[in-house]
């Protein structure tokens, strides 16, 4: 057997293990199944999940980074401002598609300068916006994005109906 061969064989075996610790899914099922193993630290408190399953043959959309401008493009000075706009904007860009925030599978956001005391604030606007279906979602401290006065920018990958 080749050495390719042998790592997608043993690379399947781990996915088949690792499958058989999430609860089975239905087929027909066409939600997002939510995994946060109970040997891991419970991300839901800060207002994500530690991986999502999206079921099979679902379509799939990739939103671009949405932050905090207003519909001039005017950006306020205040992080808090910026990210429930970036989150209102998010909530546009998912409408245009016809889904809903209970249908995204990922987050990515960049934060920009981030410390502790940012924290607060983004764990409420995911909450906010996604309840109890919490996203996947990796945080990514930057020192600056596309534009100067921007201090966030959210990215997310949705299932589409």
């Amino acid at each position: 057997m080749s050495r390719t061969t042998n790592h997608l064989l043993i690379g399947g075996l781990i996915m088949i293990m690792a499958a058989s610790t999430v609860a089975p899914v239905n087929a027909n099922d066409s939600r997002l199944t939510i995994v946060n193993p109970k040997t891991l630290y419970d991300p839901s408190p800060n207002g994500y999940s530690t991986a999502v399953i999206m079921p099979a043959g679902a379509r799939v959309a990739y939103i671009s980074g949405q932050g905090g401008q207003d519909s001039t493009g005017g950006l306020s000075p205040d992080f808090a401002v910026q990210v429930k706009q970036a989150y209102a904007n998010l909530r546009a860009a998912l409408d245009a598609l016809g889904a809903r925030p209970d249908k995204v599978a990922k987050l990515t956001v960049f934060v920009v300068d981030h410390d502790m005391s940012k924290l607060g604030v983004l764990t409420q606007s995911a909450k906010e916006m996604f309840g109890e279906t919490l996203p996947a979602q990796t945080l990514v401290p930057v020192p600056k994005l596309a534009i100067d006065p921007m201090l966030f920018e959210v990215e997310a990958i949705v299932m589409l109906e």
